[in-house]
């Protein structure tokens, strides 16, 4: 039975062609876990709270800079120094009280991934390093949850859906089926190092949201097998096709690593 703030609230999205009552009702039993609350956490973590999925996690053990205020808009100056977990339940609470939000203000690592992860329908990527990334992607392998993944570097940005039936009913491809391995110490310089456009998180983190509603919704063609890149200034996407590898050792036919592990840190994007 929906009540009246919630039908005022949703209205527009529930007469939505595939949406409509069911679809909302499906979006409020889901749950989501956001691994980063930085520039593309901040805006995938703000459109799934104002589309009313039921639950969403939080993981982020940074604490708000600065620095991070040109991109990271959730934020204001009277916060640096705080925790982003916990400044981003309070303020996504005052969104839409209707979601349950639970903080996480710690690293992900091996001793905790599977444990923080397995309670949720669908994991979100949105971290900045590739330790984080190729932690989350093996868990969610291991735990049989799709991952939506983004990552953003000076003016282009990167998405696409994880460990998900692709749109021909097979399995598509895990992060480690596109980049078996970490790039070498030092290859690739950090935001602090190369900049990012103040922008660019925003649009490519609006994208991972709707990568995650198309999941939970069972609607239209999520980005599973396939990457889509874009480039701020050119103002252009293109759209790649990625297969699943059979020999990789996390989701292929005969896999060799059933357990997690914590990769050495390398320089983030």
């Amino acid at each position: 039975m929906w009540t009246k703030e919630e039908l005022d609230r949703y209205h527009r999205q529930m007469i939505l062609p595939g949406v409509g009552p069911e679809g909302q009702e499906r979006l409020k039993g889901s749950s989501v876990v956001v691994v980063g609350a930085g520039g593309l956490g901040v805006p995938v973590l703000q459109y799934l709270v104002a589309a009313g999925v039921g639950r969403v996690g939080i993981v982020e053990m940074d604490r708000v800079e600065l620095s991070n205020l040109h991109r990271q808009v959730l934020y204001t100056t009277q916060d640096v120094g705080q925790p982003k977990a916990l400044v981003a339940k309070e303020r996504l609470s005052a969104l839409n009280p209707l979601v349950e939000i639970e903080a996480y203000p710690v690293r992900l690592t091996s001793e905790n991934a599977l444990e923080i992860l397995k309670g949720y329908d669908l994991v979100v990527d949105a971290s900045d390093n590739f330790p984080t990334r190729y932690l989350t992607n093996d868990a969610c392998v291991l735990l049989n949850k799709p991952l939506v993944f983004g990552a953003i570097y000076q003016f282009d940005g990167q998405v696409a859906v994880f460990h998900h039936p692709t749109a021909e009913g097979e399995m598509g491809p895990c992060y480690r089926c596109l980049f078996p391995k970490p790039p070498a110490p030092g290859s690739v310089p950090s935001c602090a190092e190369a900049g990012v456009f103040g922008v660019l998180p925003g649009t490519v983190g609006a994208l991972m949201a709707a990568e995650a509603l198309k999941v939970l919704l069972g609607l239209g063609r999520p980005l599973a097998g396939h990457l889509l890149l874009y480039e701020a200034l050119e103002a252009s996407f293109r759209k790649l096709k990625v297969r699943r590898n059979p020999a990789c050792p996390v989701c292929g036919d005969q896999p060799t690593q059933r357990e997690l592990i914590d990769y050495e840190a390398f320089c983030g994007l």
